[in-house]
């Protein structure tokens, strides 16, 4: 599958580049902060996971299969090593790939996902709203979000979901979500990967607890996690400057000639 993406030239190359992969209803725009900052030392490759924005659609929507696209595309722009940071769904992305090219991958940042299956986080208010947003035939932003405070009571929630919302539709696509929504909160246990991996944790999220800390060690034994205190689930975008130090302390200081070549 060819993914929609768009790559940012790096205004120095002192990194390997540096893939950004969004979460749940998300698109490519959702990390751009954390994009523009990376820049400045890394080309950035932003992109549409399937069934999320510009991407195409597909009735498959499991990490492997998501996993082979990321991959595709790494072919596709002759990148034989990349940084990932993935958010939530994206994480788990990121996480997948290491199966499949683990020699592909410098490192890992993820972003508030553990490498284990959800079963008590449900999204059911989310889908409802965004159902009845296309049920109704709502065609501007302002009417959907009144429609959707009916069941969601977190603005930024509405927000959020709102960037995919395009002239009366959806553009992730939402029956596939609904319809696989059990494989994308779930998870199989990957073999081990020995690379550095950085966890950020929002302090008041649910989403890395103490009982996923074994599963962690077991996939990823060279990973750490940091604390963003204050923050919930969409923690880089509450406090994208802690975000961004935490990024920060976990990339290469340097990269060898060879290295440098092969950044887009």
């Amino acid at each position: 599958m060819n993914l929609h993406y768009h790559l940012r030239p790096a205004q120095t190359t002192a990194h390997f580049p540096v893939m950004l992969l969004h979460g749940l209803f998300g698109s490519l725009d959702n990390l751009s902060t954390l994009g523009r900052s990376l820049q400045q030392e890394s080309s950035v490759i932003q992109i549409d996971l399937r069934n999320h924005g510009l991407s195409p659609h597909s009735p498959e929507m499991n990490y492997a299969a998501m996993a082979q696209d990321v991959l595709a595309l790494l072919d596709q722009l002759s990148i034989e090593k990349i940084i990932i940071i993935g958010h939530s769904m994206g994480g788990k992305v990121a996480m997948a790939l290491t199966a499949i090219a683990a020699s592909r991958i410098d490192r890992l940042i993820i972003i508030d996902i553990a490498p284990a299956a959800y079963q008590n986080l449900r999204h059911d208010a989310i889908f409802f709203a965004l159902n009845a947003v296309t049920e109704a035939g709502i065609t501007q932003r302002q009417q959907a979000a009144e429609l959707m405070r009916r069941t969601i009571e977190q603005e930024a929630v509405i927000a959020f979901l709102l960037k995919s919302f395009d002239n009366g539709a959806w553009r992730f696509n939402l029956p596939v979500l609904m319809n696989q929504y059990d494989t994308i909160t779930g998870w199989k246990e990957l073999p081990a990967w020995p690379g550095p991996v950085l966890f950020i944790r929002g302090e008041l999220s649910p989403y890395i607890q103490n009982s996923h800390f074994d599963g962690i060690a077991r996939q990823f034994p060279h990973a750490r996690i940091d604390v963003i205190e204050g923050c919930s689930h969409w923690v880089h975008a509450e406090k994208p400057a802690s975000v961004l130090r935490a990024v920060q302390h976990l990339m290469p200081t340097t990269l060898s000639s060879s290295a440098r070549r092969a950044t887009p």
